[in-house]
């Protein structure tokens, strides 16, 4: 997510030519492979688990509608207003409440802060994707939401990840299919070391209760049939015990 107005074009661009089949974008992989592991190592975590979550960059909702089968209260928020299209295209019976919002805008996580109150947040693939401007106040927005009751996950591709990537990207054939729209809408990644997310969490008052290692899931294959795996860091943050 970004303030400036070239890398949000990318975005809306990226998001308007998207297909709207399920597992058509590179990073759309099944939620039972996704956020239903993520939710396995964070609801340890949650000392309130009644209060709303927050999908925070939830891309064509994929994720968001799973969670809105386990939790009463659900949002979902992202940089592109083409992306929030396509979300609501998923969730005929308005289940959730879907907007778009930079997370980097303070005053615009201030006032959904002040609508929903303490909220759990789930965040995948955000930060890395971030202006490095940018991923401070995205921390910083994270914190707002949390607030004092909430918890929040986040995972990052690692560092390794990119070298798988570029494996892919040098290859005879070139990039994959599902990820050549990302290069093409000039959306750069893997820009992030792995020690970063911490520190912005840190930084924005956030505790970091657990944190590890898991193979990030994509919707791509490789050209001997198995499905391509990224490596990243996950994180629980929110405030000490």
């Amino acid at each position: 997510m970004s303030v400036t107005s070239r890398y949000k074009d990318a975005w809306e661009g990226f998001w308007r030519e998207a297909p709207h089949e399920p597992g058509a974008v590179f990073w759309d992989a099944e939620p039972a492979l996704t956020v239903g592991l993520h939710l396995s190592l964070l609801e340890p975590y949650m000392t309130e688990p009644a209060l709303p979550v927050v999908d925070l960059g939830c891309g064509n909702g994929t994720q968001t509608l799973f969670l809105a089968d386990r939790f009463p209260r659900v949002a979902g928020v992202d940089l592109a207003a083409a992306a929030i299209e396509h979300a609501e295209h998923h969730d005929p019976a308005g289940r959730i409440r879907f907007q778009q919002l930079d997370a980097s805008d303070e005053p615009a996580v201030r006032r959904l802060h002040a609508e929903l109150g303490d909220a759990q947040v789930y965040m995948r693939g955000v930060l890395h994707q971030c202006e490095p401007a940018d991923r401070q106040p995205v921390a910083e927005a994270v914190a707002r939401l949390v607030g004092e009751r909430g918890r929040a996950f986040v995972v990052e591709p690692s560092e390794a990840a990119r070298e798988v990537l570029m494996g892919l990207v040098q290859g005879p054939d070139g990039p994959p299919p599902k990820m050549r729209p990302v290069f093409a809408h000039g959306i750069a990644p893997l820009g992030m070391r792995d020690a970063e997310a911490a520190g912005h969490f840190r930084a924005a008052g956030l505790a970091v209760l657990a944190s590890g290692e898991l193979p990030l899931m994509t919707t791509e294959y490789g050209r001997d049939g198995t499905r391509i795996e990224l490596p990243s860091k996950w994180l629980v943050v929110g405030r000490s015990e």
